[in-house]
């Protein structure tokens, strides 16, 4: 389909696109046909910020002609290897590289194809390995409300985000969920981690005195909150967390397909909170988007658990046509090379002040009630239209469109999260953008 004839209604059609309003966007589309560095390009030829890093995922950058050329390099020298009972060397390289820059012993990782193939990956680990160690009564898992891990069955289960739920049914069975964290009421504007809500993690008392602990296997958060809104973890939150998990012997996830890869500032949030937890689900800044690729970080306590009996039976029956794809795999190797050769995970702690600023200038913008912001991570959040939840933020996403910054908006809370290669004037560029955006929507 040529670039003109997609913005014809009719070309449009066969697609049933996710996460979004169909009609209306088939009625006046934004058409992206061209990427390089902090900038897209619009079918009709504009330049825009990517104010998002794409999908929270291409974090050095578009069109990085290293990854580039690892991916060309590899589709021309095998494009695909069976990963059941076969190997080829990337993954193994991919692995090792990876548990070298993880926290704590995480020293095994599990390939998969997205977050929700992780987090589910993740989840059934979790059951498992309990079953192993002879507590098989612990099959509950518990998630957290606004919590996004997903969209396969287990994700959203113990996701917490009503509208992807209530369509599909009763879920997983056994699944509880524990508060979130936002209160505009205590932490609005707050700078960083708020002070006021570690006492939310005290909820996990609660879930285990009502269904015991020897019921649960696995906590599952993401460290901050990202699709749901931007929220910040109050400080010392997933320091209680953890103590409670060890307490009763539950295993604790974090699902860092957001926050890995130097979002926060550091390799991954576990780094920035001082929290080991027992199993970190990736995906997303792994490949800088280039490839579709997720993985599971376990613990040696969780790996070593499995590998018992004969040596020739199967020790996890569970997997992916695309574990460990040879082209995702020659992507996320040149990402993590791009990532440390240039510092980029340094990066975004050197610009996070900067980034602070910028976005606090937009306080006492018409409709703004908040702005939470981490590492290079910001959430502005807007009060809604009565009887219309989302609609002002949506006009507020288009109209930053229209004028050349793309942002992503839940509910009515405005997400930013560049690439970490962003300058001060990118920074400056897309305030002006957003704050212009925000005083001409009512």
């Amino acid at each position: 389909m040529s670039e003109t004839a997609a913005t014809n209604r009719d070309a449009l059609e066969a697609l049933w696109m996710p996460f979004t309003a169909n009609r209306q966007f088939k009625s006046n589309p934004r058409l992206l046909v061209a990427a390089e560095g902090m900038h897209y390009v619009t079918a009709d030829g504009r330049r825009i910020i990517d104010g998002t890093a794409g999908l929270w995922c291409v974090n050095a950058g578009h069109g990085r002609r290293r990854i580039v050329e690892a991916v060309q390099d590899q589709v021309a020298r095998m494009d695909y290897a069976p990963p059941f009972q076969m190997g080829h060397p990337l993954e193994f390289d991919l692995a090792t590289r990876l548990t070298a820059i993880l926290p704590g012993d995480l020293d095994h990782v599990f390939f998969a194809n997205s977050g929700s193939e992780a987090v589910d990956t993740a989840l059934k680990m979790a059951l498992a390995w309990h079953r192993l160690r002879g507590e098989g009564g612990r099959t509950r898992l518990i998630g957290r409300e606004r919590g996004y891990h997903g969209v396969g069955f287990g994700g959203i289960s113990v996701g917490g985000i009503g509208s992807n739920r209530r369509t599909f049914g009763p879920l997983l069975p056994g699944v509880d969920h524990l508060p979130h964290t936002h209160s505009l009421e205590h932490n609005a504007f707050t700078r960083g981690q708020p002070e006021w809500g570690a006492h939310l993690a005290d909820e996990l008392e609660r879930v285990v005195a009502l269904h015991d602990a020897s019921t649960i296997a696995a906590v599952i958060v993401e460290p901050m909150a990202g699709s749901t809104g931007v929220l910040i973890p109050p400080k010392g939150y997933l320091e209680r967390l953890r103590a409670i998990c060890d307490k009763h012997g539950i295993l604790l996830i974090f699902d860092e397909v957001i926050t890995g890869f130097g979002r926060l500032g550091g390799g991954f949030a576990a780094e920035r909170f001082g929290v080991v937890p027992d199993m970190i689900t990736l995906a997303k800044g792994l490949t800088n988007g280039t490839v579709p690729m997720g993985a599971v970080a376990v613990r040696r306590k969780i790996h070593d658990t499995f590998m018992q009996g004969p040596e020739s039976a199967v020790e996890l029956f569970h997997g992916y046509t695309y574990s460990g794809h040879p082209l995702a795999c020659a992507a996320a190797l040149a990402t993590l090379d791009v990532y440390r050769d240039e510092s980029l995970f340094e990066r975004a702690l050197t610009m996070e002040a900067e980034w602070q600023e910028a976005v606090h200038a937009l306080t006492g913008l018409p409709n703004v009630i908040d702005v939470r912001n981490l590492g290079l991570v910001a959430g502005i959040e807007l009060a809604p239209r009565p009887g219309a939840p989302g609609a002002r933020a949506y006009e507020v996403f288009v109209r930053c469109f229209e004028t050349g910054l793309l942002v992503r908006v839940t509910g009515d809370v405005v997400a930013l999260s560049p690439p970490l290669i962003i300058e001060k004037g990118h920074i400056d560029q897309a305030m002006d953008v957003l704050a212009q955006a925000l005083r001409s929507v009512g």
